[in-house]
């Protein structure tokens, strides 16, 4: 019986058959370890459903999702990851693979596949603009099953007066119900990173997103510049120290200090002056 590919022994197999090795561009790290990618299959909720899966690699979670899911869709832009899949998943029927960059997805793209979960591991560099992709673009989509760099996870469900509290908290929250389901160590990637990894899982809020724009412009206003205080930051917004005066709150403060129920008081007093 042949190995998963999440075993370290198989992923050495697959790349050194291949003459493969992560590359640094596509911030790849593969997943070396079978308990773990068949706990990110099974807290995904891929259970009988058309999936959208992120950066396959060579398959490992792939491999997983495929024993439980209806459909997986896979977007990959490394050719020779796609060659690999290829090859692993020739008798697989319930597999679509895309050679085609993720971020240049449409929503009639992605309601063509009938898929409401989306699972992936994410690098760092990207894990952003996926999210923002997905939520402002993709509304079918109503899921969200990633691993990312266990600092950006924090950033994620982030409280207020924490470092990692910012504009990407507010909105996320805002549009997502968030938690973080696996914290998952270095030791289970090849090659290992230098830092911890977490996978995070957001469900999509029933809100009406379009009419949050300018509330969100607010925000990342308000942060442009940390350290400095609010009323420096949102000097454009008129009377903004009379609206922090009439919430309680000092010309000092800064964004940061602000909780997600507060910034809703400063957009919808800002809006009616």
């Amino acid at each position: 019986m042949q190995k998963p590919i999440s075993s370290h022994a198989q992923t050495i197999k697959i790349l050194r058959e291949h003459q493969l090795s992560a590359k640094k561009k596509f911030g790849q790290n593969f997943i070396i370890d079978p308990k773990i990618v068949e706990k990110i299959a099974r807290l995904s909720n891929a259970q009988d459903r058309n999936i959208i899966e992120i950066g396959p690699g060579i398959g490992a979670l792939t491999e997983q999702l495929l024993m439980i899911a209806k459909h997986v869709t896979a977007y990959e832009i490394d050719r020779d990851c796609i060659n690999v899949l290829h090859e692993q998943f020739q008798d697989k029927n319930n597999l679509t693979v895309i050679d085609k960059d993720f971020l240049t997805t449409t929503s009639d793209e992605i309601e063509a596949t009938q898929a409401t979960h989306c699972v992936g591991n994410l690098p760092y560099y990207i894990t952003t603009p996926i999210l923002f992709h997905i939520l402002e673009d993709l509304p079918s989509i109503r899921t969200i099953t990633i691993m990312v760099q266990r600092e950006v996870a924090d950033r994620f469900n982030a409280q207020v007066n924490t470092k990692d509290y910012n504009a990407l908290s507010i909105i996320l929250q805002t549009l997502c119900d968030i938690k973080m389901v696996m914290k998952v160590p270095p030791n289970v990637f090849h090659p290992a990173p230098n830092v911890d990894s977490a996978v995070v899982q957001m469900i999509r809020k029933d809100v009406d997103q379009a009419s949050l724009k300018p509330f969100f412009a607010l925000v990342k206003k308000g942060f442009v510049q940390r350290r400095k205080t609010l009323t420096n930051n949102l000097k454009d917004v008129p009377n903004i120290k009379a609206i922090l005066n009439e919430l309680n709150l000092s010309e000092s403060i800064r964004a940061e200090a602000l909780t997600l129920a507060q910034w809703r008081q400063i957009y919808e007093m800002s809006s009616v002056r």
